[in-house]
This record gives C-alpha cells, sequence and structure tokens, in this order.
C-alpha cells in the first residue's frame, strides 16, 4: 500500500509538471501562429496512445509511454524525428519560418513555466502551511558528530548556535545542507560543558563530505533504545529486543544511540547491557561483515527536537517563496558538478529514487513541496546545452542570432540523434542504478 501511494504521488506530480511544461512551449507556439500538431502527456511510441482526440488542428492524447510528454511543433526537428517534413519548401505557419526570436522564446517556454510554476508552489506551500523550523535549543539532547568533523573541533552534545555569524531560522534542516552546497567558514557550538567556541570550516569542505560519504555529519541524539530487531542478523540471534535500552558496552556506560553505534566493530564482540522491564540484561554479540549487528532505534523527530510553526501572511509568503526557488534552484546547480566523478554517476538515480522522495502516507504538503522541487529541477535539466533538450535547441538558435549562420537541417538532424541517444544512456544508467540498489540492499 504504501508503495501504491508514492507511485501515485509521483504519477500526479510528474503528469501536472509535463503537462505544464509543455504548454510553456505551446502557449508561445500559438501566438506566434505557429502549427502545433500534437501534444501529448506521455509518449505515443510506435503510434500506441491510451486516449486522444482533435481540435482546432492539434492532437491532445495521452500516450503509453510514462518517460515524459511532447508538443510536436510543424517545421522543426524535434524528437518525433519527423525528417520527411523538412524535405518540403517551408510554410508560414511552421516553425522554421518564424524569425529566430520568436523560435528562442518557444523553446524557452517551458524551463520559464517550470520556474515560475516553483516560485508560486512555494508561496502557495508557505502561505497555506508555513513552515516547520527547528531552534538551535530546541534540539533537546544536542547533535552527535561523525568523526570526520571532530578533528575540527566539534564533539557529540554540541548545539549548533550560529552559522556564519548569524543564527540559524532551521538548524535541524540547514546546518548539513549549508556545510555540504553553500560557503561556510565558521560555526559556532555550545559543548555540553556550557563553553562555547567558534569552529572554523574548511573551504572545501563539501568536496571533503562528498569524498567521505558523510553528508549528514550532524544528526540529532537520541536516547539509545531499540525499535527493530532485524530477523536472522546477529542482534536477535543475541536475544535483543524491542524497546530493550542499552545502558552499557563492555563495561563502559551508555546513554544515547551514537555512542553505542560507535562501540559496532566487525569481528569484535561486544558484552552489551540492556536494560528491560526494569532488569539489566547481559548480551553478547559480534557485528557481521556489513559492520551491523541488525537494530534499528526508537525514537520519532518530535522526542528529539522541539519543531516550531512558523506562519506566513499572502504578503509574507511572497519573498519568501521567492527566497526558497532561488536557493533551491541555486543549490541544486552546486551540488550538479558532483555528478561528472565517478561516485557521482554510481549516485544518479531515475524514477524509483525520485518516487521514493515522496512520503508513504498522502500529504498534501509534502506532494506539493515536492513538486516545487521536481519543477525547478526539471527546468535546469531542461536548459543544459543537449541537443533533444530544450537548452540544445536554444543554443543552436543563440549561435544563429549572434552569427548570422542558421545550422543546416542535417546538422540538427544528426544533433538531435546524438541528443537522443546520450539521454537514453543516461535514463539506462539512472534507472539501472536504482534497480541495483533496490536488490542490492544498498
Amino acid at each position: 500500500m504504501e508503495i501504491l501511494i508514492k507511485a501515485s504521488q509521483f504519477l500526479l506530480s510528474l503528469s501536472f509538471l509535463i503537462v505544464l511544461h509543455e504548454f510553456g512551449h505551446y502557449l508561445p507556439a500559438k501566438l506566434f501562429k505557429t502549427r502545433v500538431e500534437k501534444f501529448y502527456l506521455f509518449f505515443d511510441a510506435w503510434g500506441k496512445k491510451l486516449f486522444s482526440f482533435k481540435k482546432g488542428g492539434t492532437e491532445y492524447g495521452i500516450g503509453w509511454l510514462p518517460l515524459g510528454g511532447y508538443v510536436k511543433i510543424s517545421g522543426m526537428i524535434d524528437e518525433s524525428m519527423d525528417t520527411e517534413q523538412m524535405k518540403q519548401p517551408a510554410q508560414p505557419w511552421e516553425f522554421r519560418s518564424k524569425p529566430a526570436w520568436q523560435r528562442l522564446i518557444i523553446m524557452l517556454g517551458g524551463v520559464i513555466v517550470n520556474f515560475i510554476l516553483g516560485f508560486l508552489i512555494y508561496i502557495m506551500v508557505l502561505a497555506v502551511w508555513g513552515e516547520e523550523q527547528v531552534k538551535p535549543n530546541d534540539v533537546k539532547y544536542g547533535f552527535s558528530v561523525d568523526n570526520t568533523f571532530e578533528e575540527y573541533g566539534f564533539k557529540d552534545g554540541d548545539l549548533i548556535l550560529k552559522i556564519n555569524g548569524e543564527t540559524p531560522d532551521d538548524v535541524y534542516t540547514k546546518v548539513n545542507k549549508h556545510l555540504f552546497l553553500r560557503d561556510v567558514s565558521t560555526i559556532e557550538v555550545k559543548h555540553t560543558d556550557g563553553t562555547t567556541e567558534i569552529i572554523n570550516i574548511p573551504e572545501n569542505i563539501g568536496e571533503i563530505m562528498w569524498q567521505n560519504g558523510v553528508m549528514t555529519p550532524f544528526t540529532p541524539r537520541m536516547i539509545a533504545v531499540i525499535d527493530t530487531v532485524i530477523a536472522n542478523k546477529p542482534a536477535q540471534k543475541a536475544g535483543f529486543k524491542k524497546n530493550d535500552q542499552v545502558v552499557a558496552v563492555n563495561g563502559n556506560p551508555i546513554t544515547y544511540w551514537n555512542e553505542f553505534t560507535d562501540c559496532v566493530d566487525y569481528g569484535k564482540t561486544m558484552q552489551v547491557d540492556v536494560m528491560r522491564n526494569g532488569t539489566v540484561e547481559k548480551l553478547t554479540v559480534t557485528p557481521n561483515s556489513e559492520n551491523k549487528i541488525g537494530i534499528g532505534p526508537q525514537a520519532k523527530l518530535e522526542d528529539i527536537v522541539t519543531i516550531n510553526q512558523k506562519k506566513y501572511t499572502f504578503a509574507e509568503s511572497i519573498p519568501a517563496g521567492f527566497s526558497k526557488a532561488y536557493w533551491t534552484l541555486r543549490d541544486y546547480i552546486t551540488q550538479f558538478k558532483y555528478v561528472f566523478t565517478k561516485k557521482g554517476a554510481q549516485s544518479v538515480g531515475g524514477f524509483i529514487a525520485i518516487g521514493s522522495i515522496f512520503p508513504s502516507t498522502w500529504s498534501w504538503q509534502a506532494f506539493w513541496g515536492i513538486t516545487a522541487f521536481l519543477s525547478i529541477m526539471l527546468g535546469f535539466m531542461n536548459l543544459l546545452p543537449i541537443p533533444a533538450l530544450d537548452g540544445g535547441h536554444v543554443m543552436f538558435t543563440l549561435w544563429e542570432m549572434i552569427t548570422g549562420k542558421k545550422p543546416s537541417d542535417k546538422f540538427l538532424e544528426y544533433a538531435q540523434i546524438a541528443g537522443f541517444v546520450l539521454l537514453m544512456g543516461l535514463l539506462l544508467l539512472a534507472n539501472g542504478n536504482d534497480i541495483y540498489k533496490l536488490f542490492s540492499g544498498s
């Protein structure tokens, strides 16, 4: 049932974004009196479709292959690869007969709609639901710190007071993201002994996090109470049970979950004391080759942080929504550089990865927030200067406007084929990664 709910949200969001993106091409094409032959949600590959009707010279429909959508504009070399039409004399209603500036607007229409749509959705989300925030002092037990960051001076239990000298409005969601994607030079912390310290951050901290696989160096600490015991793993065989609280490992007192996980070491047997129904039970367990024993913690977010709900008036939501859309785009562009690494290629995700970001229970707030993010992401991806994407058409049109020389139809045809092959390769890579991770459990 959870998979069905995630898939339904993903399909609805994808359909909504595709239709509006293609409408961004359709509207200026019509305004410039360019004939639009087809407007399709999903692809009608090999002429197969689920539904269609014709009105005003345009065929509207839903294809069977849910890999996107398209508008087929007369006199344009696009994903339909209708080269026969290009062999005929140009007609005044065709795309190729229009001035370069009009063709540029038609091709930019889709991404412009995506960016505006993301901005408008964020305004709506903030105006209707506001946003959840966790203030610096509202992390109940402080943060647990990854070992990589301890060398800079951070300690388990630290409260993060300021980032670059400013108090964050939501320390829970922003500290890790800002470290990875933005220019963080200093973080002020309050240690468990009550002292405060300003810690300097290396300029290349994002690359350090990426190379070490430390994307969340700070996580709120939680009490070491067990919620899940995985079947046929070392913990189950050793006798661990749900609701056990770990109080000591090898005779050393334990309070927090991260203190317990720091003791897990492959091949090294652990003597674990757990509190069960008011009585201390002594268990012996040896981590497996994956350096795991097969348990999960018991903690709801509201048990470890205090969540404040910030409300916005409609007037306040406009600049806040614009800021959120701007930083969403900027952060996405910043992290895009990591795609061009070996590790990045292995981490690229496809439809399963995208669908998994939707919650397992239906939430309109989460649905619209994710849809806004996907809209901005779709706009940026379509602007990449790759033939077969909007950005490829824009690149060739700008070349024509600057040099006064229009690329030949044959060149555009070959470029379209090359771009299509590249996109199919990326699609196979992304979804192949999804399938591998699904079956490998990674």
